[in-house]
């Protein structure tokens, strides 16, 4: 497995905290991260029924021979287990004594917020980024591969096609253990679900009538998107205000946060289908947002990501709160740039100027061509160097 950006955050909270949370979806290279940092930690995973019930029914049992510290893996499976652990690292506060992973972000951090609160530094580890993407031998180069074969590290490091890979994970992990989580009864209502919320990335979400032509109701639509945002597996990016007098459009934003999976639950099964399909700005434009997302919880930051739109459609796809900065962002996915690309973030950016208080203002446009230029108050970034336009805090 090639180097990954979060390890030094993750070596940095270690060296403060007794206990280290590591949360992201499954397959994101969690276990992984973590045993090759850790190495001089015993290893215990929760996966297995007998060791997840020893853990449930005989927590100080399960402890005991721990005392040294250890990575205890898919630790959401015995969230009761976080209380006993409470009482170890007051005993013993040692920094970086246990390091804990999780995949279902929503239970496990509510249960380390209450149990370990003060004890613990929570990351996430989300698929590859294009950077740590690079590294592997083989990696695709293209932009339509890249966006088709999507960031999951089994699909890059074991050389798995990606099609057949994702759909594994779709059958194992999307409709087996998050309708078991959700006590879903009919796959194909969930199934369906899963593929419209695909057809909707880089869209405005409109809960009710995606419920609507799931056949749910908006109430389970709405429990529904919780969860497979909670399993980072979606990011809803909220609309930005900034008192900026006008009326806006408060709906959030949707964007699948692994462009692979978005294209293989659209049916999109060749990179070449990619390039005459009509989502294939909305995949392109979900895949900028994950790059940040993942940029910036790489480097340990608050995401800090929203969307700009008023109720006349006017909008600006990308709006980062990067310290004392605020960016501006549009995608395109097409390899040649044209004038009006760049109406609306001069537009938005005249409007947001007043409002900022001091702060810095940059806008970019990322593009599926391959130069770097400047086009006014506006760096045009060529798809291949979004890692480097400059996202993190300052």
């Amino acid at each position: 497995m090639v180097p990954r950006n979060l390890e030094k955050v993750l070596l940095e909270l270690a060296g403060y905290y007794p206990v280290v949370t590591v949360t992201g979806p499954r397959q994101s290279g969690k276990t992984t991260l973590c045993r090759q940092v850790f190495t001089d930690r015993q290893y215990v995973s929760l996966e297995p029924l007998d060791v997840r019930e020893q853990a449930t029914r005989d927590p100080r049992g399960f402890l005991a021979p721990l005392a040294n510290g250890a990575v205890i893996d898919e630790v959401q499976h015995a969230p009761g287990l976080l209380s006993y652990l409470q009482v170890e690292v007051d005993r013993n506060p040692a920094p970086g004594r246990f390091i804990l992973t999780g995949s279902q972000h929503l239970g496990l951090t509510a249960a380390a917020s209450q149990s370990l609160a003060g004890r613990t530094g929570v990351v996430h580890l989300l698929p590859l980024g294009l950077d740590e993407l690079r590294r592997f031998p083989g990696a695709p180069q293209g932009l339509l591969e890249t966006l088709w074969a999507g960031a999951y590290p089994r699909i890059h490091d074991q050389h798995v096609p990606a099609d057949r890979w994702l759909s594994d994970y779709v059958a194992t992990y999307v409709q087996r253990d998050l309708r078991q989580l959700l006590r879903v009864g009919d796959l194909q209502a969930f199934t369906s679900f899963l593929r419209l919320c695909a057809g909707r990335t880089g869209q405005v979400l409109n809960l009710s009538a995606l419920g609507a032509d799931a056949g749910v109701s908006h109430n389970t639509a709405r429990a529904w998107l919780s969860v497979l945002e909670a399993s980072f597996l979606v990011l809803r990016l909220p609309a930005w205000e900034r008192n900026l007098r006008r009326q806006l459009t408060r709906a959030p934003k949707l964007h699948f946060l692994d462009s692979g999976l978005a294209c293989h639950l659209l049916g999109i099964r060749e990179p070449a289908q990619l390039a005459v399909h009509p989502l294939r700005g909305a995949v392109f434009e979900s895949w900028v947002v994950g790059e940040v997302a993942k940029a910036r919880a790489h480097a340990g930051q608050a995401l800090d990501l929203f969307h700009f739109r008023d109720h006349r459609g006017f909008e600006v796809d990308l709006v980062v709160e990067a310290g004392a900065r605020v960016l501006l962002a549009e995608m395109k996915s097409g390899a040649t740039l044209a004038d009006d690309f760049f109406g609306p973030l001069d537009r938005l950016a005249g409007w947001a100027a007043p409002v900022l208080g001091g702060r810095t203002l940059e806008r970019r446009l990322i593009y599926g061509g391959e130069e770097r230029r400047t086009w006014g108050a506006t760096e045009a970034i060529p798809w291949h160097e979004v890692v480097s336009a400059g996202w993190l805090d300052r």
